[in-house]
C-alpha cells in the first residue's frame, strides 16, 4: 500500500528530538584522520590542528566543580568558548564538524541551525537550556540567521550554555558578524548578531569547492500516472499530490517532518507547481534536508525540479536555503 505522508500525524516527544541530534548518515564514518588537506591552502591545516586541539580537551567528560574550585580565584581566561569555521562551499567544514563531535565525550549534541531553532521551539527556551546545560559539545552545522526572531532566541539559549560551561562549534559560509546583514537592521537585532559572534572563535577554511560548482540540471519531471504507478510497485515508498502535501506540512511543526518520513524508502511527489509563497517554500526546504540526511530517492511529477523556486526566491535574503534545497532535492531525484 502507498504511504501518503498528507495522511500521517507523527507525535515526538523531547527524548527523540534530542536523540537524533547526530551527524547523518553521508558522514557517520568521517574522522580527522580521512580530512585531506589541501597543501595549498594552509588555513584547512590549520583547521584541521585546532580541531584536533580541542577534541582532545573535549575527549574526556567535564568533572563537576569541586567545593574548593568554587572559592579559589578565576584562572586566566582560556579563550573563547566555541569555534566558528566560515569559508566557501565543499572545503570541508562539515567533515571537520563530524570529526569533532565523534571524537568528543558525551553528552554532545550535533545538528543544523534550522534543527536547532525547530528544537528550541518545539521544547521552549527555558527546558531547552535545561536539557542541554550538562552536554558537553554542541555542534551546529550551517549557521544561519533569517529573522530577528530566531537571532534573539539563539543568542538567549548559546548565552546560557557557555554559562553553564557548554562548548559549542559551528560552521558556516558567512562571518557571524555578518550574518542578517542586508536583512534586518534593527538596533535589536544588531546587538544580538555581536553577542552571538563574541562566544567565538572565528577560523576561516579557503580553499576551491571541491564538488560541482552550481546549480545541476534537473532531471526530467516524470508524468504523474508514472510517479503513481512506481511508488505503488515500490515497497515503503509515498507518494502525495504537491498540494496536498504542502498543506500538511503546514499543520505540522518542522521538528517533526523527519518523523514524518519514519519507514519510508522512495518518495512520490506529483504536479509539483512553481512556489510563490515564502512560508511554504520555506518548510519544502526543511521536507527537502530531512529526505536528504535519510538519502530517500525521489520520484516527482509536474515542473522540473529547478523551476520550484522563483526567480526572486532565488536572489532574496533566503537564497542560499533554496539553492542548498534545489542541490539536494535534485541529487535525489537523479538517485530514483
Amino acid at each position: 500500500m502507498v504511504i501518503r505522508l498528507s495522511e500521517r500525524w507523527p507525535e515526538v516527544g523531547p527524548d527523540r528530538l534530542l536523540s537524533e541530534c547526530v551527524p547523518p548518515p553521508r558522514f557517520a564514518d568521517v574522522r580527522f584522520a580521512t580530512y585531506r588537506p589541501d597543501p595549498d591552502e594552509p588555513s584547512q591545516t590549520a583547521a584541521l590542528e585546532l580541531l584536533t586541539d580541542r577534541a582532545a580537551k573535549l575527549a574526556t567528560p567535564r568533572r563537576a566543580p569541586s567545593l574548593w574550585s568554587r572559592f579559589r580565584a578565576p584562572r586566566a581566561d582560556p579563550g573563547k568558548p566555541g569555534i566558528y569555521l566560515d569559508g566557501g562551499f565543499g572545503v570541508g567544514k562539515t567533515h571537520l564538524l563530524a570529526s569533532l563531535w565523534h571524537e568528543s565525550s558525551g553528552p554532545k549534541m550535533y545538528c543544523t541551525f534550522v534543527e536547532l531553532t525547530n528544537l528550541v521551539g518545539a521544547l521552549g527556551l527555558r527546558t531547552a537550556v535545561e536539557a542541554l546545560s550538562s552536554y558537553r559539545l554542541i555542534c551546529i552545522d550551517e549557521f544561519e540567521l533569517d529573522d530577528p526572531g530566531d537571532t534573539m532566541l539563539i543568542s538567549r539559549l548559546l548565552g546560557q550554555l557557555v554559562a553553564a560551561g557548554v562548548g559549542l562549534a559551528a560552521t558556516s559560509n558567512t562571518l557571524p558578524d555578518k550574518l542578517g546583514e542586508g536583512r534586518f537592521q534593527a538596533v535589536d537585532f544588531l546587538r544580538e548578531i555581536q553577542g552571538l559572534a563574541a562566544h567565538f572563535d572565528v577560523r576561516r577554511v579557503d580553499g576551491p569547492d571541491y564538488r560541482h560548482r552550481g546549480l545541476p540540471v534537473a532531471p526530467d519531471p516524470w508524468p504523474d500516472e508514472k510517479v503513481e504507478r512506481t511508488a505503488a510497485e515500490r515497497p515503503h515508498a509515498s507518494c502525495d499530490h504537491f498540494v496536498d502535501l504542502h498543506r500538511h506540512l503546514a499543520e505540522l511543526h518542522p521538528s517533526k517532518y523527519g518523523a514524518l518520513l519514519d519507514g519510508v524508502e522512495a518518495v512520490g511527489i506529483t504536479d509539483i507547481r512553481p512556489l510563490t509563497d515564502e512560508n511554504v517554500a520555506l518548510r519544502m526546504v526543511v521536507l527537502a534536508d530531512r529526505m536528504y540526511d535519510r538519502d530517500l530517492p525521489l520520484v516527482a511529477g509536474g515542473v522540473p525540479l529547478d523551476q520550484l523556486f522563483s526567480a526572486d526566491m532565488l536572489k532574496g535574503g533566503y537564497r542560499k536555503k533554496y539553492l542548498r534545497a534545489l542541490s539536494r532535492l535534485i541529487a535525489l531525484a537523479r538517485a530514483s
